[in-house]
C-alpha cells in the first residue's frame, strides 16, 4: 500500500459537518495526495474512512477514487446496519455504475 493511502487511511473516518475548516482542508489534502487508480488492497482500506456523512462533498471524492480499483470493494450487500456509504458502493457495484 503506498504511503499517502495509509497517510489517509491512518487518519481514520471522514469528519462530519461540525469538524472545523483546518481539518476538513487537511483530510482533502491528504486525499488529494492519493492518484488513482488504486489498488484492490487501498480500496478496501480507503472504503473504512467514510464519516457520519458527505464532509461538505469530500465523501464523493473518495468515493469516486475507490471505484478506480479494478474491481467493485463492496460486491456482497453490505447488510441494513451499513452506513450510507457503504450501501452506495455496494450499490454502484451491482448496477454496473460504474462498470466493474
Amino acid at each position: 500500500m503506498r504511503p499517502e493511502v495509509r497517510a489517509f487511511v491512518a487518519d481514520g473516518p471522514l469528519p462530519g459537518w461540525d469538524a472545523s475548516e483546518e481539518e476538513i482542508d487537511r483530510r482533502v489534502r491528504l486525499l488529494e495526495a492519493i492518484a488513482g487508480p488504486v489498488t484492490q488492497e487501498e480500496a478496501r482500506a480507503l472504503a473504512t474512512c467514510f464519516g457520519p456523512d458527505d464532509c461538505y462533498g469530500v465523501a464523493w471524492t473518495l468515493l469516486h477514487l475507490i471505484e478506480t480499483a479494478p474491481r467493485p470493494v463492496l460486491t456482497a450487500d453490505p447488510g441494513p446496519g451499513a452506513g450510507e456509504w457503504h450501501r452506495r458502493l455496494h450499490g454502484r457495484a451491482a448496477s454496473g455504475d460504474p462498470a466493474p
